[in-house]
């Protein structure tokens, strides 16, 4: 009997270590970066963007990427004049994964856009290579406050767990 004790609270101990393990494992994912993430860090990929930017998106989101005015007022036409991308619009309220989708194939409705969704903003993905788009999300986010940035890393990550 007293091995059958034994044996009992050996295979208890494993199973709270175990659930331990799994605790562990599940909080330092979660802080860590999410799959589809675009470093807004590297100075080469942030320069190169830049230049992209300038000659692809500028004309209508702006050299300083304020958007065009009254971004949230309708066209005539009942489309949305181009967003901001600098810290005042909503282009950080996206993961990088949307962002880089929406770039690509333009807006989708019932995917990257809500049903019936039309917009001026065309696709990239004939245009640009992948690596030159994420270079353009890069230069965007490059231009964030931290706090910013953090939050939209946030929002990658509940994006990537969902």
């Amino acid at each position: 009997m007293a091995e059958s004790a034994k044996s009992t609270r050996r295979m208890a101990l494993i199973i709270v270590a175990l659930l331990l393990a799994v605790a562990a494992a599940f909080f330092f994912s979660s802080e860590s970066k999410p799959a589809f993430y675009i470093d807004p860090t590297d100075p080469q990929r942030i320069s190169r963007g830049q230049a992209i930017y300038v000659q692809h998106c500028a004309a209508c989101h702006g050299v300083n990427l304020e958007g065009q005015p009254n971004w949230r007022t309708r066209l005539p036409n009942g489309r949305l004049p181009a967003p901001p991308h600098d810290e005042t619009g909503h282009t950080w309220h996206h993961p990088d994964i949307v962002l880089f989708d929406i770039t690509k194939h333009g807006f989708v409705p019932g995917k990257t856009a809500p049903p019936g969704h039309e917009s001026d903003m065309p696709a990239y993905g004939s245009i640009l290579s992948d690596e030159e788009i994420m270079a353009v999300l890069a230069y965007i986010k490059s231009t964030w406050p931290k706090e910013i940035q953090d939050m939209h890393l946030d929002v990658s990550r509940r994006h990537h767990r969902d």
